[in-house]
């Protein structure tokens, strides 16, 4: 048998010994990376550093700039900051990762915190950098590590074990410390150098980190108020549920009392619904379009329907517009840099139509509407509109809040609605739940049943997607008047059910194998909850049929 394999890295083949590591091997292609490396891909297969090579294979690095990398960089963060807090102030202190917010997380500490506490925080962190402290992956029986998260009182990871079957499990050592995580991890703290601390107050700090968006540099904190309040809102009243992980969900779930909370969750967020409609209504005189945007499978059609509906009910007139239907002509669709045509830039919308028309309905003039037909690639001229007395517009796109539209018309006749499905709910203390991939399990299972979509087609498309919303939707997300979350609770359980099939379906060649893997090992942590219990007006019937707002 031959002592030495054969690995494709960068399209050029090098022979090594066998039953190398990936560290190891990583070392002769650092310098070509801005950041350490963090993590490899084997074949279609991601592998954590320590992992040593039996058989040839291809091989591609990744740093943080990477999605992937990424991710194991903010867990290797996220245990440091703890180790470095249990250092400082006991075995007693720790943390709260509660949210992200602006390309940051925000993170709560149990302990009296201020900006000179923050920065021994931060000064420790940096000291466990220069001593590239270990970071060992060990695997354990579940029950001795029940038991031990147990002992150190982490009820949280204890709980959420014992939902696990497998007889070991896969726990990481600093030091003296050991930590399960959902991610895989960096092999050491050298590796964490890309971090900082910035404190916003009551015990709450931002951890911040270079992204795949801005890769090169770690973004200046810019506090979002909107955001952060609805965040800190439905936190509180998780609190008062007692519902803030998930161990605490398949309690309710497992209890047979899983459609109370269906219901309770569903009324709340219709009656804040309301409640903005409420508002419009009282300044009726002032208000005369309503616009509503938000990222991809964030529930814009429901919402936007729902609200109308609302506002119906206080004797208003609603008249809907979609800024779909302002599409360019196919043959002038912008491209992006990989030469497709760019639908979600501002320029693929025909912006001296819509305002020169949405003016002229607001003068109370007749307009003829397009409709655009994704078919033909162009827009059709059929509608005839004009508004009667104090009739309502309400406009739902992507851009609708971008400043850059309907500039001729003042702010004050403007009502502006961002949405965005926010999710109350952490998986543990540690591990939040990504209101990312909420709206991507959402997407999955509404392109499979509305278009017949698989998983990986989904997947391909994603990164594009959330490319235009960092773009064009997140930056103007200050401008609105409300912020609406779309999330619900209990969703993750729902959403489950229609999408883990779907998951299974990715096969072990496909180039996205790994992310649907990762979302299965995500959904196994949370019991299925069938949807008997949610009203066809829930935002949630949006993606897995039945809605009243929609044709299934």
């Amino acid at each position: 048998m031959n002592d030495n394999i054969i690995l494709t890295i960068n399209n050029k083949t090098y022979e090594y010994p066998r039953e190398m590591s990936l560290e190891e091997v990583s070392k002769e292609f650092m310098d070509s990376y801005k950041y350490p490396i963090i993590l490899a891909r084997v074949g279609n297969t991601l592998k954590e550093m320590g992992t040593t090579l039996s058989k040839d294979a291809t091989i591609e690095f990744l740093d943080l700039t990477s999605r992937e990398g990424n991710r194991v960089h903010i867990s290797g963060l996220t245990y440091l900051i703890i180790y470095a807090v249990k250092s400082l102030f006991g075995p007693n202190a720790n943390i709260y990762v509660q949210h992200s917010l602006d390309k940051g997380l925000y993170i709560e500490t149990n302990f009296d915190l201020n900006e000179q506490i923050l920065e021994q925080i931060k000064s420790e962190m940096q000291k466990l950098v220069t001593n590239d402290l270990e970071i060992a992956r060990l695997t354990i029986d579940r029950i001795e590590a029940i038991k031990y998260f147990e002992s150190v009182k982490d009820y949280a990871k204890a709980g959420i074990l014992k939902y696990n079957t497998n007889t070991y499990i896969t726990l990481y050592r600093m030091g003296n410390l050991y930590n399960y995580f959902y991610t895989m991890m960096p092999t050491s703290t050298g590796k964490l150098k890309a971090f900082d601390l910035t404190y916003i107050g009551d015990n709450g700090f931002i951890l911040q980190f270079p992204t795949t968006y801005i890769p090169d540099k770690i973004k200046k904190y810019e506090h979002h108020p909107h955001m952060f309040s609805v965040f800190h809102e439905y936190r509180e009243w998780a609190k008062i549920m007692k519902i803030e992980n998930a161990v605490d969900l398949n309690k309710v779930v497992s209890s047979g009392k899983i459609a109370d909370l269906i219901r309770i969750d569903e009324v709340l967020q219709s009656n804040r619904l309301l409640s903005v409609a409420k508002e419009i209504s009282k300044n009726r005189d002032k208000i005369k379009i309503i616009l509503i945007a938000g990222p991809s499978s964030s529930g814009k059609t429901t919402s936007s329907r729902k609200l109308s509906m609302y506002l119906r009910s206080f004797g208003m007139k609603i008249r809907p517009i979609s800024m779909d239907d302002y599409f360019v002509e196919k043959e002038e669709t912008p491209l992006d840099k990989d030469g497709k045509p760019d639908f979600e830039c501002l320029e693929a919308v025909d912006l001296k139509l819509f305002d020169d028309q949405i003016e002229k309905l607001l003068n109370h003039e007749e307009v003829t509407i397009p409709t655009y037909s994704f078919i033909l690639g162009k827009k059709e001229y059929k509608e005839k509109v004009k508004l009667e007395e104090n009739e309502l517009l309400v406009i739902e796109g992507i851009h609708a809040l971008d400043t850059n539209v309907l500039t001729n018309i003042k702010r004050e006749c403007k009502y502006k609605i961002y949405l965005s499905a926010l999710t109350e709910l952490n998986i543990d203390n540690h591990n939040r739940i990504s209101t990312s991939d909420n709206r991507l399990l959402r997407r999955m299972i509404r392109d499979n049943r509305t278009r017949g979509y698989d998983v990986t087609r989904t997947l391909s498309s994603w990164k594009d997607v959330r490319r235009g919303e960092e773009k064009y939707i997140f930056p103007y997300q200050d401008d609105a008047d409300f912020t609406f979350n779309t999330g619900l609770i209990y969703e993750i359980g729902v959403l489950k059910t229609y999408v883990e099939p779907l998951l299974y379906m990715v096969d072990e060649d496909d180039e996205y194998y790994e992310e649907a893997k990762r979302l299965i090992d995500f959904l196994r942590l949370f019991l299925p909850i069938p949807s008997d219990a949610i009203p066809d007006d829930s935002i949630i019937r949006e993606f897995i049929g039945n809605s009243c707002f929609h044709a299934d």
